[in-house]
């Protein structure tokens, strides 16, 4: 055949493939999810997520400096409460000396080098387990909102770099950003999850922390899965509002608007690569089904080559281990 154009030159070798491939991740770009709980000595094992686990303070610790030891430097931190700290009102987030406020003292002062970001959203507080206030069926939307601003304070006195709304309220950024402004901390960054969809892919989340809801659904607040231009609409609001970085939750799905979002704003850009991914990975490796190290590497490079920057992942760690050795 004589062919003036043969892509597989391109192709040939490791060293030409690696030469020119087009997208690239470090570790740096990878941020690691902690479930917390209460206690000591507590590593406490999640069914639907083999090898992720709940930590009590002390352990943190410990798993901390085993990510640091592999590259990971930035960590996201979520509160599992017994029922006994949850209520209607979850006035258990505005708690200065509550399990996340303390926990961040101890790592600010093991690790002054990390970087912590934390999750605002009454859901780990409520006994309702939804990401807002509750009246009649409704989910508050400028009630909670000012429930948000006054967590997001305390968790920036307690040592957050990064707060990160979660709730999908609408004009909690802008409130945020007021509620720190106002009290001094105009160097703690909001990430917003601006682009937060209604999913299945949250169930062994909502394990972690028990919060599934007690009744009904999230879709008045979340996204419908069906929409993207929509997200556009979402993230113009918290640019205008104050955010420092937006975020597609989750990813594999949304992948296509990852690439609409990353196009259109010069912020940086996170995806969550949930819980539901991450399980159905290790789903089909304990089946047989695929290799679970690939299937990884793929997954990661795929949310980073549709554009994300930031890539919130339970396979940090190992694909931390899997740069280190493939990367040099």
């Amino acid at each position: 055949m004589r062919l003036a154009q043969r892509p597989r030159r391109n192709r040939k070798t490791e060293a030409v493939r690696q030469m020119i491939a087009e997208t690239d991740l470090k570790v740096s770009q990878l941020v690691l999810p902690l479930f917390l709980c209460e206690g000591a000595s507590q590593k406490q094992a999640i069914q639907s997520m083999p090898g992720i686990f709940r930590y009590s303070p002390d352990l943190i610790l410990e798993e901390i400096s085993r990510a640091v030891d592999l590259g990971v430097k930035t960590f996201d931190i979520f509160p599992a409460l017994p029922e006994n700290k949850k209520s209607s009102s979850a006035e258990e987030a505005l708690n200065p000396q509550g399990l996340i406020p303390q926990t961040l003292q101890m790592i600010r002062k093991k690790f002054p080098e990390v970087t912590l970001i934390t999750d605002i959203a009454l859901d780990p507080y409520s006994s309702d387990g939804h990401d807002g206030l509750v009246k009649d069926g409704k989910i508050l939307n400028d009630e909670t909102v000012e429930i948000l601003a006054k967590m997001a304070l305390v968790h920036a006195q307690a040592g957050a770099d990064i707060v990160s709304p979660s709730d999908m309220m609408d004009g909690r950024v802008g409130a945020i950003r007021q509620s720190l402004d106002q009290a001094g901390f105009i160097d703690t960054g909001i990430l917003s999850y601006s682009v937060k969809y209604a999913s299945s892919f949250y169930g062994p989340f909502r394990e972690a922390l028990d919060s599934a809801p007690k009744f009904g659904d999230k879709k008045t607040y979340q996204m419908d899965f069906r929409n993207s231009r929509e997200a556009l609409r979402e993230i113009e609001l918290d640019v205008a509002e104050g955010a420092d970085m937006v975020m597609v939750k989750p990813a594999l799905s949304y992948l296509d608007v990852i690439a609409k979002v990353k196009a259109h704003t010069h912020l940086p850009v996170a995806a969550y690569n949930v819980s539901g991914e991450y399980g159905l990975i290790k789903a089909g490796a304990k089946a047989g089904i695929i290799d679970e190290t690939r299937a990884m590497v793929e997954t990661l490079y795929s949310i980073r080559r549709a554009g994300a920057d930031i890539i919130f992942t339970y396979f940090a760690l190992p694909m931390a281990e899997w740069l280190r050795k493939n990367q040099g």
